[in-house]
């Protein structure tokens, strides 16, 4: 059976694994946040960066990228995408809803729960924002991360206040 995956962080603009179809999706009762800290990508563990997972919120909604995966390929990549994410995220199931058509699947995203060992939860924009632009780690600088998500969303017709406040206050930052 095909596997259903949703990105909703680097995985749309890098998704690193190979895969049949790609469809822009939406996931019902999450948002994106930059709650999660990042000691193994965008930071170390001295001074992590921080970046998204999706948190439970009524009447929200994620968009994202939805890939295809092959039976064949499934095992091969939740190996890569354990390692990947292995820095407290979890795979989930969720329901995915395609943005061209409204058609549902079912699908697998990584989400970090608020019990993780690197959850950093909420915290005011800019402190956040200037987090965001002191952090680097061994896959870039964390304002790179950041950036290819809004332009990532901006490419999907995406509206997601919290990427482009966050954006926004980054952006000051190196004025």
């Amino acid at each position: 059976m095909h596997l259903w995956l949703f990105g909703y962080g680097s995985l749309i603009w890098r998704p690193d694994i190979e895969y049949v179809d790609r469809r822009p999706a939406r996931v019902q009762g999450w948002a994106r946040r930059f709650w999660q800290g990042s000691h193994d990508h965008r930071g170390v563990p001295e001074a992590p960066g921080r970046v998204v997972t999706l948190i439970r919120e009524a009447g929200s909604s994620c968009d994202g990228m939805a890939y295809l995966v092959d039976r064949d390929a499934v095992e091969e990549t939740f190996t890569r995408l354990d390692h990947r994410e292995k820095n407290g995220y979890e795979r989930h199931s969720v329901n995915l809803t395609f943005l061209a058509d409204a058609r549902r699947e079912q699908g697998v995203v990584y989400i970090a729960p608020v019990d993780n060992f690197a959850y950093l939860g909420e915290a005011p924009l800019a402190d956040m924002a200037d987090q965001i632009y002191r952090s680097v780690g061994p896959s870039g600088t964390n304002v790179d991360y950041l950036l290819e998500l809004a332009s990532a969303l901006r490419a999907l017709d995406a509206e997601d206040e919290h990427v482009f406040q966050l954006e926004n206050a980054v952006r000051e930052l190196s004025r």
